[in-house]
């Protein structure tokens, strides 16, 4: 791979896909290397909040509030990452998010209580791969590209299902990744069951067609 010398702020070609480089930079404190790495993995965080929070999200400014509130506490902690892979930074970023959901969940619970579901125990930061929707969403018979290769599988599934129309990128989340019945999905997007499987199956060809085109 190649690699850069230059300071990050001046190097935006070489450096943007540099995982590597950018992790060498983030442990040295530079800001700016932080900042390139979270807007890279905005789709991936985004995603692994909305999972986490599940039914509970409170709407766009709560979950907005509850990004910005990750952000701030990744840049806290940048300096106390020991990893070295995309990887091992994505299970560590999965952490600071479980993290914060917890304190939130406290917080909203007046300090009493606590949402098991967002307990981090030491070494039990969830691995990224988990991520990954079942077999059939990626068998298109195509291989992978080097691109797709470099990058971690649920960053390309995060940013694929970004990309979707927002009706398309919900019923996948509900069905494939929250692990919801039809009949439940249904209930949930106050749709008939028959329209969300058509909806489901439409939604599979649009994610498999962006994902290719990421790949």
């Amino acid at each position: 791979m190649h690699r850069c010398n230059c300071r990050v702020e001046g190097c935006h070609h070489e450096a943007e896909f540099d995982v590597d480089f950018l992790l060498r930079m983030v442990k040295r404190g530079d800001p700016a290397a932080l900042t390139r790495l979270l807007e890279r993995y905005r789709n991936y965080i985004g995603l692994l909040v909305r999972l986490q929070l599940g039914c509970r999200s409170g709407g766009k400014s709560d979950f907005e509030e509850h990004i910005q509130e990750i952000w701030q506490e990744i840049a806290r902690r940048a300096e106390q990452f020991e990893g070295r892979t995309e990887r091992e930074f994505l299970a560590w970023v999965g952490g600071v998010v479980r993290v914060v959901l917890s304190k939130a969940a406290r917080r909203d619970l007046g300090g009493e209580s606590r949402d098991p579901r967002f307990d981090l125990v030491a070494g039990d930061e969830p691995d990224p791969s988990s991520l990954v929707l079942n077999v059939s969403l990626f068998a298109n018979g195509a291989p992978a590209s080097r691109r797709a290769v470099e990058r971690d599988q649920a960053v390309l599934l995060a940013d694929a299902l970004e990309a979707l129309p927002e009706h398309y990128r919900e019923v996948i989340i509900l069905r494939q990744l929250e692990g919801l019945s039809f009949p439940h999905v249904a209930r949930r997007l106050g749709r008939t069951e028959e329209s969300v499987k058509s909806a489901w199956l439409r939604a599979l060809a649009r994610f498999r067609s962006t994902l290719e085109g990421l790949r």
